[in-house]
């Protein structure tokens, strides 16, 4: 059970671990963005995004690159989109699942 890709999908998978980092790879598909942009738009606090942060750096989700005193953050791998929208695809059957089951309930 040591096997090397085992290791590697559960570090994957706890660095994914997190709203607070999912919703900032979902901010960054739209381009780089600051801290403060990402903190504007995932209402996360500066602290912790930047820790979030660099757990998304040191498993190479996103880079950054600095201009002045700002430094900005993309997304260094664009096919976590494709886990992520599968993710968001499985979430919305297990909803549909569960509002079918909850309509038959009623009509009981």
């Amino acid at each position: 059970m040591n096997q090397p890709i085992h290791q590697y999908k559960a570090k994957f998978f706890k660095a994914l671990a997190h709203p607070l980092r999912l919703a900032i790879l979902d901010v960054l598909r739209d381009g780089e963005k600051t801290v403060t942009q990402l903190q504007e738009l995932t209402g996360g606090e500066q602290a912790s995004i930047s820790q979030h942060l660099a757990v998304l750096r040191t498993n190479h989700f996103v880079t950054y690159r600095k201009e002045g005193t700002l430094a900005y953050y993309r997304n260094e791998d664009p096919d976590v989109y494709l886990f992520l929208d599968l993710g968001r695809q499985v979430y919305e059957q297990q909803l549909e699942r569960q509002q079918a089951q909850l309509e038959e309930r009623r009509r009981r």
